[in-house]
């Protein structure tokens, strides 16, 4: 067997990168020709942080941390939660497709409907692509939101969560903190999708640079703000959170929107996700300026 090359955090965010600057996926599938992405953030986290474990004590037991997810679809790679890193990206959303959706009340503009569709399948094929070409380098991996037994659960707590979470893992990875509507704001906003790939390799972590998984939220940082719940069509946030159920019942009524006034089969909202402060921005200032300078809180205290 031939050992695996050397592979460096810049050659994954590099193999990104070029990904979405030339695949033919990278499109709206409209007339106007424009990719559903132009810029990409990217984060490492280590498989043995302990964060994956907060997640699975706080989300449920069905959460899979990185370790769990890998060996049950590469047993025969016999690894440790160290050997591994979980790969976050962060796709934002573009000025155009925001502004569209800037404008609507009930449901989503075509332009936002379009990303639902045809940018996650480009992003499915961002990790279908990153997959292939780590194991070229020896690398064996995996995309947790590919692998058959992927499912959503019913929780008593959440009402549904997911076996594994793509924004959770940018949270682990450096890339954002969670804001009242339960979206992930990221130093490009809250408008935005994101992806992830666990892998035998050794990355130096991204740092986190918050202390607490709230830092970039207005509302939860110094009570201001909330402006995602007028914003919100189903009435599904309020000063307690995101109702997840009526979010759920509004993206069903949404895909008959979208197959009428649009054509495709589609579904979406994403209207708490534009023309509010953290769209395309980190909106508390203090974590904005210390993103900016690199500077790093205490280690964060585990999720209540």
């Amino acid at each position: 067997m031939t050992e695996p090359s050397s592979i460096s955090g810049e050659w994954v965010k590099r193999t990104i990168k070029d990904f979405i600057a030339t695949s033919l996926l990278n499109t709206m599938e409209d007339k106007t020709g424009e990719p559903a992405w132009d810029q990409v953030l990217v984060g490492f986290a280590s498989g043995a942080d302990p964060l994956w474990q907060q997640y699975k004590e706080y989300v449920g037991a069905f959460h899979w941390t990185p370790w769990e997810v890998f060996n049950q679809h590469l047993p025969e790679e016999n690894v440790s939660a160290e050997q591994l890193t979980v790969i976050s990206w962060v796709l934002p959303q573009r000025k155009t497709v925001r502004d569209a959706n800037k404008k609507e009340k009930r449901f989503p503009a075509e332009e936002w409907a379009r990303i639902r569709v045809y940018g996650e399948r480009c992003n499915m094929a961002l990790r279908h692509h990153l997959v292939n070409r780590l194991e070229a380098q020896g690398h064996p991996a995996l995309a947790p939101m590919m692998v058959p037994n992927w499912t959503i659960v019913k929780s008593a707590r959440f009402s549904y969560a997911s076996s594994w979470s793509e924004r959770h893992a940018a949270h682990a990875a450096g890339l954002g903190t969670f804001g009242l509507c339960d979206g992930l704001i990221t130093e490009k906003g809250k408008a935005m999708r994101t992806g992830s790939v666990v892998a035998k390799l050794s990355i130096d972590p991204t740092p986190r640079p918050y202390a607490d998984h709230h830092a970039y939220c207005l509302f939860y940082t110094d009570g201001t703000c909330g402006k995602c719940i007028d914003r919100c069509p189903a009435r599904a946030i309020t000063e307690a959170g995101h109702d997840k159920e009526k979010c759920r019942q509004h993206l069903t009524l949404s895909r008959k929107h979208v197959q009428e006034a649009y054509g495709f089969e589609g579904y979406g909202c994403g209207l708490c996700q534009v023309k509010v402060p953290c769209e395309s921005m980190i909106p508390v200032k203090k974590a904005r300026i210390a993103l900016e300078k690199g500077e790093l809180p205490p280690p964060p205290p585990p999720i209540a």
